[in-house]
């Protein structure tokens, strides 16, 4: 591990094996964006989704995944050609990881790839213990995903974030009101393994508890894109909210927490959730 490694790994202030799996997974991403960052993968595509917010504005739930979006439709694009940039930065850090695409199983406008290493090896130079206290089989993985979006809907705005460690780069993001309106979409229209992904609800929350505004433009596209939605169809605000009143009448928002628990410190901001609820926050809050 380098030194900002150690360094960015102390700010979590572990208490147990869990945290410094999740610390680890988040400082693992924060690397993989150096490494695209300086591989110039910022020109063509822009960052979105949980992992942007818990990095760059402090969302606070762990998040796996990384999303990513082209800036122009591209169906000639490789994810494979930033690989060596990934790989050299993981190294550079002192994380012997592989960095791998997945091929796909039908036809999609999603490229995904995975950052793939022994958890165990990367959490015994953190915490120098014997495996055996630990609680980590020395078959467990950390498996990170990425995934680019080749076909991006239109009407997305970008703004650039900076980070300093683990060395200073620059990243191409979504900007918070169209961040919003992917996060909406999400909520409208994803499912997860046949069941509720919870974490797009929690999101969501978060969204309005900061008071953001939505790029009507950008989710109009994105519905249309899904099918969920008439292109040539206003979408306002009143006609949003009625779309989001009716998902909240088809959830089960019980198996909604269980998705979100494991990711986030403080279960207790679950007690109120039910269809009631987010029907009137969405009322009184989605402006």
């Amino acid at each position: 591990m380098t030194t900002a490694v150690q360094q960015m790994i102390e700010k979590y202030k572990c208490k147990n094996t869990i945290e410094y799996k999740n610390a680890l997974k988040e400082v693992i991403q924060e690397v993989a964006l150096c490494g695209l960052s300086r591989g110039g993968f910022f020109k063509k595509a822009a960052f979105y989704g949980g992992t942007a917010l818990r990095i760059f504005y402090g969302l606070d739930r762990f998040s796996e995944d990384m999303d990513f979006s082209l800036l122009l439709k591209d169906e000639s694009f490789q994810i494979d050609i930033y690989f060596s940039y990934l790989r050299e930065e993981l190294l550079a850090n002192g994380f012997e990881l592989t960095v791998e695409r997945k091929e796909k199983s039908k036809e999609t406008n999603i490229q995904s790839a995975f950052i793939k290493g022994g958890t165990l090896t990367h959490l015994l130079r953190i915490i120098p213990t014997d495996e055996r206290i630990l609680g980590v089989s020395s078959s467990d993985l950390i498996k990170i995903k990425f995934e680019i979006d080749t076909d991006p809907p239109p009407g997305a705005t970008y703004e650039t974030k900076y980070a300093l460690l683990p060395s200073p780069y620059a990243v191409q993001m979504y900007n918070e009101s169209s961040l919003f309106a992917g996060k909406i979409h999400a909520v409208l229209c994803r499912s997860w393994k046949n069941r509720v992904k919870g974490r797009d609800f929690y999101d969501y929350l978060w969204y309005l508890s900061r008071g953001s505004k939505v790029n009507l433009f950008h989710l109009k596209n994105r519905l249309a894109q899904t099918g969920k939605w008439q292109s040539e169809d206003e979408l306002t605000m009143q006609k949003l909210k009625q779309l989001l009143y009716e998902r909240f009448e088809s959830v089960d928002f019980e198996s909604a927490k269980q998705d979100v628990i494991p990711f986030i410190a403080n279960s207790s901001k679950l007690t109120l959730w039910g269809k009631d609820f987010f029907h009137s926050v969405t009322d009184s809050q989605l402006k």
